[in-house]
């Protein structure tokens, strides 16, 4: 592999591991909050955090730029405390993680719609408060179906290309991120850089999507006999 590929990969694993983390947080809380407690707004939230799955990639880098540009909503309020997250490789992390985050929404959403309620319910009368047996009922039962989908988010935000290139721009070493160094490959007619870098991103998703793909098979809903 030539030198100047490595930048590009290890720049899209750290983007890639980033957004994987802050979804898993994100994630797994709006889905236990909308698998728990129903009304009227759940539909409407649900169909909120589903939205950056089918909205094309630029609609999500344009509210990015303009929440987070200088003159946006957020993006003034960011600069008065010196941060500016575009241009940034936080930028590329922030885009990957709205991009992903669906895949670990909806993944954990139906794990803990799995879980038998008689299971919590006991855990309940046995003592254990509403955070115990979160993490030591719900959270250990959804595993597989969370793990799942934090594997798909983690494919989807290393070939995230659209928003990155956006918010975060193409700066060689900076934020050129794999899928965007292929675009820059492609349009410098470096079809031997190119190439190279296709096959990497394509075996990575590959083997992610081949680790998610047996994590699904193997979870099973739980029931109480």
């Amino acid at each position: 592999m030539a030198p100047d590929i490595w930048q590009p990969l290890l720049l899209s694993l750290k983007v890639a591991l980033w957004a994987t983390g802050l979804n898993l947080l994100l994630g797994v809380a709006t889905a236990f909050a909308l698998s728990r407690w129903r009304s009227r707004l759940s539909p409407l939230l649900d169909a909120m955090f589903t939205l950056p799955l089918v909205l094309p990639p630029t609609v999500l880098g344009y509210y990015l730029l303009v929440l987070l540009g200088r003159r946006g909503a957020f993006g003034a309020w960011l600069e008065h405390w010196g941060i500016n997250p575009v241009f940034t490789w936080q930028g590329a992390v922030i885009a990957s993680t709205l991009a992903a985050f669906p895949l670990v929404h909806k993944a954990a959403r139906a794990a803990f719609e799995s879980v038998d309620p008689q299971l919590e319910s006991a855990a309940r009368v046995l003592g254990l408060s509403r955070l115990a047996v979160f993490f030591r009922v719900s959270l250990p039962l959804a595993s597989r179906g969370i793990v799942a989908g934090a594997l798909l988010a983690f494919a989807r935000a290393l070939g995230e290309f659209g928003a990155t290139l956006m918010i975060a721009g193409n700066l060689p070493g900076r934020t050129q991120t794999l899928s965007v160094a292929i675009y820059s490959a492609i349009e410098a007619g470096d079809e031997a850089g190119a190439n190279t870098l296709v096959v990497v991103a394509s075996l990575t998703c590959i083997v992610v999507l081949l680790l998610a793909g047996r994590l699904t098979r193997g979870h099973a809903p739980q029931r109480v006999i």
